[in-house]
């Protein structure tokens, strides 16, 4: 069995990137840094010994839950969010979260929490995603097997039901997957330690069914083959080739120009959605005519001067030569990236699954996160046009729709 622990500190309301996105906000280093996390994990699945990453597995729960004991007064809580703030919102009765005043079905969970994590014999503070209530499950069969499925969010899992792992799922009054540890004497100075495998230690109860975020290869194929290995090479090969030719002015413009990056950002979420994870050949068309039409927002001659003198600028970087390159850049990233997800999902475990109008649909994990060796830098791997493209579709039944 391959094993692979996270271990990162980062500010606890800071946002995860997407390692392609690294190449738009992060400046040039940031376009270095995402180059270097997919070798990292292309000599990580080739099987070479490598201590420059390591990889958790992204698990589509909901809601985010925080479990423990106050430092303040020892008292055990849970929480959902609000944790961190100057007066910290957390729960240690039914009575406060009754009065927290939320949907019923949420109200539930938390006092399924309340009652049931204690057992666990938790130390200090932890976070992670709720997965199901015993009514959440379901029996559905899949190829002619029964199988237990919960669905939290967006993505259904389904274990055999008659499994040691569906059985414990079956026996169990709630599922939780554990991936943060807080330590410190306060809320407030609290510091979050990402990845550790923190259900191991802690009581076996049979009511929780807990589990880590922690990567594991249970089919022993999570192993990039010769040509494998070679396929990807030749794609960062190809990346690093278009890095070297770009200026870091290039990168400089697109991270420290708002206007610039967010219409940007704007357009391949549309492009998503559209069925295209990188920027189309269509991409300097589609951003003149967005300022042309921004411009004739204008009311004053004056704005619409400005905004043309502006928005010209733009239009000469999107047809630019640089420009090209760094979206060549970019889609390359995201080949390799997605050869890199493939892999990892095949490291086995829980059926992922959508459900739709027509019944359920094989999918991926919902993504990975790639933490480099001095667990101070991480960067999410999600399919999007999988996974993202899905959390928006309206065919897609989500796990909050009864």
């Amino acid at each position: 069995m391959i094993r692979f622990k996270q271990y990162i500190t980062e500010a606890k309301t800071a946002h995860m990137r997407h390692v392609e996105e690294l190449i738009l906000d992060g400046g040039v280093s940031g376009a270095v840094e995402a180059l270097n996390f997919l070798r990292s994990l292309r000599d990580m699945l080739a099987g070479h010994a490598t201590k420059a990453v390591n990889v958790t597995v992204k698990w589509d729960g909901a809601p985010a839950i925080f479990a423990g004991y106050d430092p303040s007064d020892g008292k055990f809580f849970v929480a959902r969010k609000g944790i961190f703030n100057k007066n910290p919102k957390v729960f240690k009765t039914n009575a406060e979260i009754d009065a927290d005043d939320a949907p019923a079905d949420l109200t539930a969970k938390m006092k399924l929490a309340l009652a049931e994590f204690p057992k666990l014999g938790i130390k200090g503070v932890v976070q992670g995603d709720f997965l199901y209530a015993k009514e959440d499950l379901k029996i559905i069969d899949i190829d002619g097997e029964p199988h237990v499925t919960f669905h939290p969010n967006t993505i259904v899992y389904a274990v055999p039901a008659k499994s040691a792992t569906g059985k414990a799922i079956l026996g169990s009054k709630v599922g939780v997957v554990w991936h943060t540890t807080y330590r410190g004497s306060s809320f407030e100075s609290m510091s979050p330690s990402f990845g550790e495998e923190i259900a191991s230690g802690f009581k076996k109860v049979g009511s929780v069914w807990a589990v880590d975020a922690v990567y594991k290869d249970v089919s022993g194929t999570a192993t990039f083959t010769a040509d494998e290995t070679k396929e990807v090479t030749a794609i960062l090969s190809r990346a690093g080739k278009l890095l070297q030719g770009l200026k870091r002015e290039t990168f400089t413009k697109v991270a420290e120009t708002p206007a610039l990056l967010n219409q940007l950002k704007i357009y391949l979420n549309a492009k998503v959605r559209e069925g295209h994870d990188v920027p189309t050949a269509d991409i300097a068309a589609a951003m003149d005519k967005f300022y042309k039409d921004d411009i004739e927002t204008k009311k004053s001659e004056k704005g619409k001067a400005e905004a043309a003198a502006k928005h010209a600028d733009f239009v000469a970087f999107y047809k630019s030569q640089q420009a090209k390159d760094l979206f060549a850049y970019y889609a390359a990233i995201v080949e390799a990236k997605k050869l890199i997800i493939k892999k990892l999902d095949k490291a086995g475990g829980l059926k992922t699954l959508l459900k739709t109008g027509n019944g359920f649909e094989v999918t991926g994990n919902e993504g990975f996160v790639a933490i480099d060796h001095t667990g101070s830098k991480a960067v999410k791997l999600v399919d999007r046009l999988q996974f993202t493209r899905a959390n928006w579709s309206p065919d897609v039944i989500k796990g909050w729709v009864r």
